[in-house]
């Protein structure tokens, strides 16, 4: 059942909106504070579906008490009351993130008809905080071991900060999970991830797939397309595989580091963009300097924290959390009962030489799990995990 708080200073007025709205078909529980100090307090210690708030009110006024709630509980829809001469006062709060506001006294249809609507948005944004979360659980990062320990505590410190980090490791240790904690993590969080893979875009495109082009700017460019980075204005935007970027497209990613303005191909029109920049690769880029097919000035911009991921060979203790969270994963994603490893069958795989690191043990468990024992053996492991 969903619950309201009225908050509304006039007796008269918050008997008759209680009445209405607990008498509704029997669908809300209504609670009810005599002024915008009172309710605020209620706020803290309940929790409410919405909140239908008076404008003018001793001891603290509606605008005051709409700012607290949104510092509070920010998920929470504030609908304001306002008297004839409120009305200006009204519609600014609306800029100042109130749901609605209802005029004096209130018409039953309008008021039942924004309490639903209210209530509604409040649900999708319930869900959508949920979906995100699930989103996020896909990016766990799984281990108790000294090195991811490091990595984590190392995200902790630079996740809230807009320093560019630079993250290097073998193929499938896991970088993208380090450059998702890190968006996650930071006050970008509520911006776009947009993740781009260098290495999968012929290099003729990339600048183009960065920073977008206009109409006729080459054969194949019928209209105008805006790039990754526009598209991630506001949040993150994640180069993986950097390394393998052509020198030209390097030299316009330097620029759009050093000026936060990119142009799009065919255009000199300057585009401001804000945005955070994580890379990964697993090149040594110092090597690849030497070699002149890394620029040293971008390698210094993107590497103003590093953050090394180790192979999974390094981090041998995290195998059997690894292979558990697999199987519950898999089970999930197959609709199937979690299938068990047996002792054995898990020191057996903490002695193999994991080349592909955790994505190759991803496939081996997934595998496993398929053509396996109810609960995987090590003569299992020996048939089925072969390489």
């Amino acid at each position: 059942m969903p619950k309201i708080l009225v908050i509304e200073d006039e007796a008269a007025i918050r008997r008759v909106l209680v009445k209405i709205l607990s008498e509704e078909n029997d669908a809300y529980s209504v609670d009810e504070a005599e002024d915008g100090l009172s309710g605020v307090e209620k706020i803290k210690k309940e929790d409410y579906d919405l909140i239908l708030c008076d404008i003018k009110m001793p001891k603290m006024d509606g605008v005051e008490v709409l700012e607290a709630v949104k510092k509070i509980k920010p998920e929470i829809p504030v609908v304001m009351i306002s008297g004839h001469g409120d009305l200006d006062t009204a519609v600014n709060t609306m800029r100042l993130g109130a749901f609605d506001y209802i005029s004096k006294p209130p018409d039953l249809n309008r008021l039942l008809n924004t309490v639903r609507i209210a209530l509604d948005r409040k649900e999708l944004v319930v869900e959508n905080k949920m979906l995100k979360k699930k989103v996020s659980k896909n990016y766990e990062m799984v281990g108790e071991s000294k090195a991811l320990s490091l990595i984590k505590s190392m995200i902790e410190k630079v996740a809230a900060t807009d320093a560019r980090v630079l993250i290097t490791g073998p193929n499938g240790t896991g970088k993208e999970l380090v450059a998702h904690w890190l968006h996650q993590k930071s006050e970008r969080s509520n911006g776009p991830l947009i993740e781009v893979n260098c290495a999968a875009i012929p290099s003729e495109l990339i600048e183009s797939e960065l920073f977008g082009h206009v109409k006729g700017a080459f054969t194949s460019a019928v209209k105008d397309r805006a790039g990754k980075f526009e598209a991630a204005n506001g949040g993150t935007i994640f180069l993986d595989e950097v390394g393998d970027m052509s020198l030209s497209a390097q030299a316009k990613v330097l620029r759009a580091l050093q000026e936060n303005k990119i142009q799009r191909v065919g255009n000199d029109k300057d585009i401001k963009v804000d945005v955070r920049v994580v890379a990964a690769t697993n090149k040594d880029l110092k090597k690849e300097i030497e070699e002149n097919r890394f620029r040293e000035d971008l390698y210094h911009r993107l590497a103003v924290i590093l953050i090394q991921v180790p192979p999974l060979n390094d981090r041998r203790e995290d195998i059997p959390l690894l292979i558990d969270y697999f199987t519950s994963k898999i089970a999930e994603e197959q609709g199937t009962a979690k299938k068990s490893f047996s002792p054995k069958a898990i020191k057996l795989l903490q002695d193999y030489d994991w080349t592909g690191n955790i994505r190759e043990l991803r496939n081996v468990v997934e595998r496993l799990i398929i053509l396996g024992e109810k609960e995987v053996s090590e003569n299992d492991v020996k048939l089925f995990a072969s390489k």
